[in-house]
């Protein structure tokens, strides 16, 4: 083969189409939720109303990646007290650190199924690799809207002192967190 002809098959190669498609987060259809140890007696269960963000995923190729901003100062424990205190510097120092990100930057599928995502949680500053397991993982298109949409339920778990989230450590709460997270997200055409 000449190599005029390797070098336009190479480049071919390298510029093959991506069938990659671009999700944007529903923000009425997306919750992280969490529980935290309280005294360790019980748990404070909590979520975040305000998420914004998009996904790309290539099922063909089975890779994808998300960048997810979460307002933290949208934190609803169902009790103003609660939340106020949780927005404090003892906590999600929302005044300094507003917003909490996740940038999902690998997925990991078992067949045509999404089952993992390996990222990097950013809160209160400190960025560190967090993954997530896919329990739940669809896409159909809407019967109302004609969109295509995908939908998840996912879950982590994370020590927050590891974000330096410290507060009622030396009390005997214990700094281990999980997270539940409902999402759905539209095809952007």
């Amino acid at each position: 083969m000449k190599l005029s002809k390797i070098l336009a098959v190479a480049l071919f190669a390298v510029a093959a189409p991506s069938f990659a498609q671009t999700y944007k987060v529903d923000p009425g259809h997306t919750y992280p939720s969490f529980e935290a140890d309280h005294k360790g007696i019980s748990f404070w269960r909590g979520k975040f109303t305000k998420t914004e963000g998009t996904i790309t995923l290539d099922r063909a190729a089975k890779t994808g990646t998300m960048n997810i901003t979460i307002d933290a100062s949208s934190i609803d424990f169902g009790h103003a007290k609660m939340n106020d205190h949780a927005k404090s510097k003892d906590m999600f120092n929302v005044p300094q650190f507003p917003s909490i990100t996740y940038v999902g930057k690998s997925m990991k599928f078992d067949g045509d199924k999404l089952v993992s995502v390996e990222g990097e949680l950013t809160l209160l500053g400190v960025t560190k690799p967090v993954h997530l397991t896919i329990n739940k993982f669809k896409c159909i298109q809407d019967g109302m809207t004609k969109q295509e949409i995908c939908g998840a339920d996912a879950s982590a778990e994370f020590k927050r002192s590891d974000f330096g989230m410290n507060f009622a450590l030396n009390w005997g709460f214990s700094p281990d967190v999980k997270l539940s997270i409902q999402v759905e997200a539209g095809k952007v055409n």
